[in-house]
């Protein structure tokens, strides 16, 4: 499902695709049904982008994620790591990653 709001979020706004075209798109990939595809159609229409800042958002806090853990072993905690991460609210990813590497390195001070 990610991968296809990805794809549908290219081709509206690089490709030009339709309305049309992009519903019949998800309707041959996903398994939604066709309301449901209206809505998600117009959102992408609206916010152009927005399925591909959420998968990079994703990536980045995954990657974060991997490299608390690594930096920290066992006494990496994923409740802890996600109020790191949801403390400060919506902010820029590279504003982030100074946040997490601040987490990591309070975290070593107890090892």
């Amino acid at each position: 499902m990610r991968s296809c709001r990805l794809v549908v979020d290219t081709g509206i706004h690089w490709k030009r695709w339709s309305r049309e075209q992009t519903i019949d798109y998800m309707m041959e990939n996903t398994c939604m049904n066709k309301e449901e595809i209206i809505t998600e159609v117009e959102r992408y229409f609206v916010f152009p982008g927005q399925a591909c800042s959420y998968m990079i958002g994703c990536q980045t806090i995954l990657s974060l994620r991997e490299k608390a853990q690594l930096a920290l072993g066992d006494k990496f905690d994923l409740k802890k790591f996600h109020d790191a991460v949801l403390l400060h609210g919506s902010l820029p990813l590279n504003v982030l990653e100074n946040i997490i590497d601040e987490y990591i390195k309070e975290q070593r001070k107890d090892m």
